[in-house]
C-alpha cells in the first residue's frame, strides 16, 4: 500500500490513518512530524528547515522532499506508506511523483475523504473541550450530558472553545484547503489514481470504504 490521504481539516484523516497503520503495518508519514524530528535531530535537512522557520518563512519543497526521500529509505516502508499532509499543490505533486519514481515506490492510490464543507464547518466550529478533564464534545452532534459527565468525572462539563476552532479561523482554513485541493483532485483523477470515499459516515464505515478503495 503506497497512498496519499487527502482530506480537509475535520474529515477524519488522522483517525483513518491510524486505523490503516494498524491494519496494514505501514507507517503514516506526516511532513509536520518529519520536520519536527529533523529539526530536533539537527540533521542537515533539519538545520535548513530550522533556518527557514526561524526567519518566518515556509520550508522549501526541496527540503521537505529530501526528508520524504530519507524517510522512505527506511526499512519499515518496504510494504508501503501513507503520506499525510503532502502534497498540497500541483508543483509538490509533480516533484513527489519524480522522487517516488526515482526510488521505485510509485503511488498506488490517492484517497480523498470527501465531506461537504458545510458539514466540516459545523464539525469544527462546534467542537468544545472540557477544561477540567479534556473530554471533547460537539455542541451540534454530540453535546455533553451533564448528569452522565458528572457521574463519570465528578464534575460538571466546563466547556471551552479552542482559538483554532473559531468561525473566522475555521472559515479561512477551509477556504485555503478548498483552493489548494481542487486542482490536486483533478491532477490525480487525470493520473488514474484518485479514489473518493464518502467521509460522512461512521468511523468503521469510512474505514471499510477506504479498504475497498485501495484493494
Amino acid at each position: 500500500m503506497r497512498i496519499v490521504l487527502l482530506g480537509a481539516p475535520g474529515s477524519g484523516k488522522g483517525t483513518q490513518s491510524q486505523s490503516l497503520v494498524k491494519a496494514y503495518g505501514v507507517p503514516q508519514i506526516s511532513t509536520g512530524d518529519l520536520l519536527r524530528e529533523a529539526v530536533a535531530a539537527g540533521t542537515a535537512l533539519g538545520l535548513r528547515a530550522k533556518s527557514a522557520m526561524d526567519a518566518g518563512k515556509l520550508v522549501d519543497d526541496e527540503t521537505v522532499l529530501g526528508m520524504i526521500r530519507e524517510r522512505l529509505s527506511q526499512a519499515d516502508t518496504a510494504n508501503g506508506f501513507i503520506l499525510d499532509g503532502f502534497p498540497r499543490n500541483i508543483a509538490q505533486a509533480d516533484a513527489l511523483q519524480t522522487v517516488l519514481r526515482e526510488i521505485g515506490k510509485p503511488l498506488e492510490a490517492v484517497v480523498l475523504l470527501n465531506l461537504d464543507l458545510g458539514i466540516l464547518f459545523k464539525r469544527l466550529t462546534g467542537r468544545r473541550i472540557c477544561q477540567e478533564c479534556g473530554q471533547v464534545f460537539n455542541i451540534y452532534t454530540s453535546p455533553p450530558d451533564s448528569a452522565q459527565h458528572r457521574a463519570a468525572n465528578g464534575h460538571e462539563p466546563r466547556l471551552i472553545q479552542r482559538p483554532d476552532d473559531r468561525e473566522d479561523v475555521i472559515g479561512k482554513r477551509l477556504e485555503v484547503y478548498d483552493a489548494q485541493t481542487k486542482p490536486l483532485i483533478q491532477y490525480y483523477k487525470d493520473a488514474g489514481l484518485l479514489r473518493v470515499v464518502d467521509a460522512d459516515a461512521s468511523m468503521d464505515a469510512v474505514f471499510a470504504s477506504i479498504q475497498r478503495a485501495v484493494a
